[in-house]
């Protein structure tokens, strides 16, 4: 008490050089305030967030292994059955690598970055649609192949669009409230990029990438009444997108009724397969590695349907499980949002908190798909399935929420970030 009446009347006497201690904690730290005299205790880094996400990295590691071992004898691949789990493990090792490194720069030159950041990865998805440069599988052209690794364009700009639009939003934060100034750039922004992702294509990056600049600029104070109309606007693109496009199309009618029978072996067989692994899973699975739909049932099992797999080996128990640690993942990310906005961050707190919706999103559609809420969409689990641009992407994503959360850690304790 007495530290904290000291402190008021050196406010008192010259607020400018006020600095957070007892009294800003209490705002900042959300309801629970830390007294000055125990700031200098406070961890430097969030360990629970770093207990999280190892957590569902280590799932991920073991799921990936069990649902692409059995690739080994499949024509396609024809490779050793420890193949993918190998591959695995070097996107994670480059990825905690780049995370490391993400994790040192202040936020302060994330922001004067992200402008250089976003033309870059706007560059490389212009790259990959050029013929000898880009990579095509199954029809779609997403990829950059460098030999050790795939590099995925669409991962990247998600990094790089969580930056982008929380800068803009700082910037033209006096213009939240007009179309023209506060908004239109950012949707011209946004088309320039919905334009490449379709050519590739890759409708549902596009759609994660337009829901993390929707969820910033809401955040950061959009009028909600022209929120309201650009959100309906979009929903009426996608639409669009999806009824012009005779393919994209049967996917939505095939989801409508999986079970039909030109659609169980058809547009739905992906569907109707993964839902069956979720049967068969019941309450506690059939045990680790003891899937049958990953026997060449379920195409992508170790990529987009990894869950089913997980639903089948672990059953309701080891998905509630995925399910509660993501909760909590998002949760904590939007609270370091609000911790960093409460300390005039703002910059900092978009970010934090459009990390969260980008992981909320693609997670949620993920595991929407997966169980037959959703059509059938190709998006990765976060930090679960294979694959090494998402991995990476993801990685260094938390790395920067971390060093939010580090940043107001040491402006808690009267220091500076």
């Amino acid at each position: 008490m007495l530290n904290w009446l000291r402190t008021f009347r050196r406010t008192r006497r010259s607020p400018r050089t006020f600095t957070p201690t007892g009294s800003m904690m209490a705002l900042a730290g959300l309801g629970s305030a830390v007294p000055a005299a125990r700031a200098s205790t406070l961890p430097s880094v969030d360990r629970a967030l770093l207990a999280v996400v190892f957590a569902l990295v280590l799932i991920g590691t073991v799921m990936v292994y069990s649902a692409s071992i059995s690739l080994a004898d499949s024509p396609r691949y024809n490779v050793a059955t420890t193949h993918f789990l190998a591959r695995h493990l070097l996107s994670l090792a480059i990825a905690l690598c780049a995370a490391a490194v993400a994790f040192q720069v202040p936020l302060a030159t994330w922001q004067r970055l992200a402008p250089y950041l976003f033309v870059g990865a706007l560059v490389l998805l212009v790259l990959v649609l050029l013929p000898g440069v880009g990579k095509g599988v199954n029809g779609a052209k997403r990829w950059i192949p460098l030999g050790f690794l795939n590099l995925q364009p669409s991962e990247l700009m998600k990094v790089a669009c969580v930056l982008y639009a929380a800068n803009f939003t700082v910037r033209k934060q006096d213009y939240m409230h007009h179309f023209g100034r506060g908004f239109l750039p950012m949707a011209v922004v946004m088309g320039a990029i919905g334009v490449l992702l379709l050519l590739q294509p890759d409708l549902g990056a596009f759609g994660v990438i337009v829901a993390i600049a929707m969820a910033i600029l809401f955040l950061g104070g959009v009028n909600g009444k022209l929120f309201a109309g650009i959100s309906g606007a979009l929903a009426t693109v996608f639409v669009l997108v999806i009824w012009l496009s005779p393919w994209r199309r049967d996917r939505i009618f095939a989801y409508l009724d999986p079970w039909s029978e030109g659609n169980a072996l058809g547009k739905a067989y992906q569907l109707s397969h993964s839902l069956i692994a979720f049967g068969r899973g019941e309450w506690f699975g059939v045990g680790l590695g003891g899937s049958v739909e990953k026997l060449h049932y379920l195409p992508e099992a170790h990529t987009d349907f990894i869950l089913a797999v997980l639903g089948e080996e672990l059953g309701l128990a080891g998905v509630l499980t995925v399910v509660v640690l993501f909760y909590w993942l998002i949760k904590r990310a939007f609270e370091i949002g609000r911790q960093a906005i409460a300390l005039e961050r703002t910059f900092a707190g978009l970010v934090a908190q459009g990390v969260g919706a980008w992981i909320g999103v693609q997670a949620s559609i993920n595991i929407g798909v997966a169980t037959g809420l959703l059509p059938t969409k190709g998006l990765t689990l976060p930090l679960m399935s294979y694959g090494g641009s998402a991995l990476l992407s993801t990685l260094v994503a938390l790395a920067i929420l971390l060093r939010v959360d580090r940043e107001n850690r040491v402006l808690m304790r009267g220091g500076r970030a």
